[in-house]
Order: structure tokens, then C-alpha cells, then sequence
């Protein structure tokens, strides 16, 4: 009720406040507000001075925005395969990616949890091109203690509303640790004013707005309960299905995931799908068309087996009911539902 009645509904206080919140649960030293994740990614890449007409490497099985995003800078997604244990973007295979137009590297923390950004990073430096994350679902997810977002040049978020960290609205961030490159964006964001009527370069209109701001303030102060019961559910589901013949998510001892999504792999995928139907337990499959199979990228050439891990990966994949508010009898009745799928089988 405070802003609504403050009257100052744009690049107002709450925003600043809520970035200067959300950078420092990252431990990051800038954060960025904007209208979307989307534009998160792309303003990010034009704050960095990607070059139109570049090649930027991601992955083949994330949301369409992430690709859409480097394609409306002007530049072209180039996709590598992924790693078949941890379904991120494989560092190994970055290489054979690789163009003598590659200016930047979009790796994806698929699902919350953290892409292997040590290799990436270090990949990314000594070919001398940028890495953007795209953290649109692993709010608090950390490597070692260090919370994504920070190992990159710069981070994009998404606070669309079935986020671990969600407005009511539209909402993304970008994250840095550049002063230059924040400032860049604030303009970007603004378009590319420095002050009320002047411009000096030409940007867009994408302002996180300060309702959505104090909304999301507010709920930042949740994120840490939240995740610690998204990873607790997980927990559960981990040893409820260690058993059964289903690839699960492989959280590393060196990773905390922050279960986004809690997804896990069979090639009975759609019988499984049905059966819990059945049983009044919603599933969904995130993503079933890889991106280079997605027909607003038929140009680039790809076709139906030039990435077999992300295909596969495609083909099997479902992902199961996981939020903080579910209750001990529905995360049962989710358990019970899978075993007996399997337990038919037998």
C-alpha cells in the first residue's frame, strides 16, 4: 500500500532498494533491474558489446527465451551438446562449438541446478570471449559456497512468477561486478537516457517497476526457507526412487541445487506421465523440443541427431509436482504414484 500510495511507480526507491537487496544475497556487487528475464539476457549481452553478427554458444535443451534472446541482439545460438550426468551445457564439447565468430558463452543452470562453471569459465578466457549465465531458475544456487550469478561477466534473472524467487508479474535482473557495465545497463534499460531528455546511445524500455520491486523484496527474505524446503522434498524423492529404474538429478558434492524443477528420466516417460494422471498427479515435460529442432531456428542448419544427449534427454524427461507449500501427504501420494508404476512393471 506504501508504494502504491508513493505515487513513483518507476526507477523509484523500492527498485533500488530491492537491487541493492538481491546483489547482496548474491554477494555481488551490482544488480540491475529490467522488465523480464529475457531482456535480462539481452541487454546483458549488449552491455557487454557483443557484437551484432556474432556467434553465441548455449545450450540445446533450455527455454526458448534463452536462445530468442540472443537472437534479438542480432547474433546467432550455437548450440553445444550436454553432459548426459548433470544435463548442463558439457564443457567438452564446447570446443568442436566453436566458430571464429564466437564472441560469447550463454551457459544455462537447467532446472536450478549449477552449470560446471569452473570449466566454462576457464574455457571462456583462454578462447577470450564473455560468459553470460542465465540463472532464470537457480535463485540461490551455489558451486562451492559461490552462489551463480557470480562467475561470469555478468548473470541474467528471471523473476517471472513460477520462479523460486517469483513476482506478480514480469521481472528480471541482471547481475555484475563491473561498476562500467552496470552503468551501461541502467542506460540500456532506459533508453539509453543519462538524464530526462538526454540519450546518449539508443536503448529500450525495460524497467523492473517498483511495485514488483517491493513485492519481490518482500519475498527475498523467503527464498532461503524455500529453498531449504524445495531441497528437503528433493531429499525425499531422491531416496524414495534410488531403486527404480529412473535417472535421477545428480547433485554434486561440490554443488547445491535449488530444485527449480525436480526432473527425472525414463524412456517410459509418457506411460509413467498417464499413470500418475490417473492418480490426479499433474506432470509436465520441460522442454520437449531441443532448440535446434524448434522450427524458428530451422535456418541454422541442425538437424534430428546433431545433439543426441539433449535429444534423448528431450525424449525422456518429466518432471514431477516439488514446491515449498506442498504437504507431507502430497509429496507421499507423488512417491507412492511413482513406485507403483514401476511396481506394475514388474
Amino acid at each position: 500500500m506504501e508504494c502504491l500510495a508513493g505515487g513513483h511507480y518507476i526507477l523509484g526507491e523500492r527498485l533500488a532498494t530491492f537491487e541493492k537487496a538481491f546483489a547482496d544475497y548474491l554477494r555481488v556487487p551490482y544488480a540491475v533491474g529490467v522488465a523480464n528475464g529475457t531482456d535480462a539476457i539481452r541487454l546483458a549481452l549488449e552491455a557487454l558489446e557483443v557484437p551484432r553478427g556474432s556467434d553465441v554458444l548455449t545450450a540445446p535443451n533450455s527455454a526458448i527465451p534463452t536462445a530468442m534472446a540472443i537472437a534479438d541482439t542480432g547474433c546467432c545460438p550455437i548450440f553445444a551438446d550436454i553432459d548426459p550426468q548433470s544435463w548442463n551445457l558439457d564443457p567438452a564439447k564446447l570446443d568442436t562449438a566453436l566458430t571464429t565468430k564466437t564472441a560469447a558463452i550463454v551457459p544455462v543452470h537447467l532446472y536450478g541446478r549449477p552449470a560446471s562453471m569452473e570449466a566454462i569459465a576457464d574455457f571462456a578466457s583462454r578462447k577470450g570471449i564473455a560468459v553470460i549465465e542465465d540463472c532464470a531458475q537457480a535463485h540461490g544456487a551455489a558451486i562451492d559456497g559461490k552462489m551463480v550469478g557470480g562467475f561470469g561477466q555478468a548473470a541474467a534473472f528471471s523473476f517471472y512468477p513460477s520462479k523460486n524467487l517469483g513476482a506478480m508479474g514480469d521481472a528480471g535482473m541482471v547481475v555484475t561486478a563491473n561498476e562500467k557495465t552496470a552503468e551501461r545497463l541502467r542506460r540500456l534499460r532506459h533508453y539509453g537516457q543519462t538524464d530526462r531528455y538526454r540519450a546518449d546511445e539508443c536503448g529500450i524500455n525495460s524497467r523492473l517497476d517498483d511495485l514488483q520491486a517491493a513485492i519481490l523484496s518482500v519475498k527475498l527474505r523467503h527464498l532461503p526457507s524455500w529453498t531449504d524446503k524445495r531441497r528437503e522434498i528433493a531429499a525425499r524423492y531422491d531416496d524414495a526412487f534410488a531403486a527404480l529404474p529412473l535417472a535421477l538429478p545428480v547433485e554434486g558434492s561440490a554443488t547445491c541445487c535449488v530444485y527449480h524443477l525436480y526432473v527425472v528420466r525414463t524412456p517410459d516417460r509418457d506411460a509413467l506421465a498417464e499413470h500418475l494422471g490417473s492418480r490426479d498427479i499433474s506432470t509436465q515435460v520441460h522442454y520437449p523440443v531441443p532448440l535446434h529442432r524448434q522450427p524458428a531456428f530451422a535456418e541454422l542448419g541442425y538437424r534430428s541427431g546433431s545433439f543426441p544427449e539433449a535429444e534423448t534427454h528431450a525424449a525422456e524427461v518429466l518432471s514431477l509436482p516439488l514446491f515449498p507449500e506442498m504437504a507431507e501427504s502430497e509429496v507421499e501420494r507423488v512417491i507412492d504414484g511413482v513406485r507403483s508404476f514401476f511396481q506394475g512393471k514388474s
